[in-house]
């Protein structure tokens, strides 16, 4: 497995060979530079450390001022850690979107998905509600309805579908694909919606 670290611009829309519109997502995809090398034998797996996005040195912690010299690299924002990456790269190498996708190519992409706060069960988990206020029902329309049975089994039945605090979670996007590349600038256009608010940092994989 291997990939970028990339932060999200927006959303466009272009046409493709056969005039048919695709929604794309736009990604700033690096340029990376690898802070670290791990070997089995320093570390106990292999695995390649890239950081993206400059960081403040006075925002940064002594030992990470020493990691990221030792890679002679600025403070990076965003570290990531690729386990048996196939990449034939040493510490301080730059890794840009030329060296490791091909438009077409398909992709994952994992971000953190925008905070909704406390919601209900209508928009959290898509109840239908009531939409009929005969029949007794008032002010019921959005109301999750029964919950469980009474004496037994006394108690919420752990997993039940309820309100509660919704997004703000890890979320893995699959079989998205390359649309279009623009190495010059460091863009990817990228099949359809990826998590996450504009500026957010995303995990491209391969």
């Amino acid at each position: 497995m291997q990939g970028l670290i990339g932060r999200k611009v927006g959303m466009t829309s272009i046409f493709d060979e056969q005039g048919k519109n695709i929604a794309c997502t736009v990604i700033q995809a690096g340029p990376c530079v690898v802070t670290q090398i791990k070997t089995e034998e320093t570390d106990g797996y292999n695995a390649v450390q890239i950081g993206f996005g400059e960081k403040k040195e006075k925002n940064t912690t002594q030992p990470l001022q020493g990691h990221f010299k030792n890679a002679d690299t600025t403070p990076k924002s965003k570290i990531v850690e690729y386990r048996d990456c196939e990449l034939d790269v040493k510490l301080g190498d730059v890794v840009k979107i030329e060296d490791l996708f091909e438009e077409g190519e398909g992709i994952n992409v994992i971000g953190t998905s925008k905070g909704k706060g406390f919601q209900g069960v209508v928009k959290r988990h898509n109840f239908r509600g009531v939409n009929d206020a005969t029949h007794g029902q008032h002010n019921r329309q959005r109301a999750p309805g029964s919950i469980g049975a009474a004496s037994y089994p006394a108690k919420v039945i752990k997993g039940m579908k309820m309100a509660g605090r919704m997004g703000g979670k890890r979320v893995k996007v699959r079989n998205l694909y390359v649309v279009k590349m623009f190495p010059d600038k460091n863009l990817l256009l990228v099949s359809g919606a990826i998590p996450g608010h504009k500026g957010a940092y995303v995990i491209i994989e391969k």
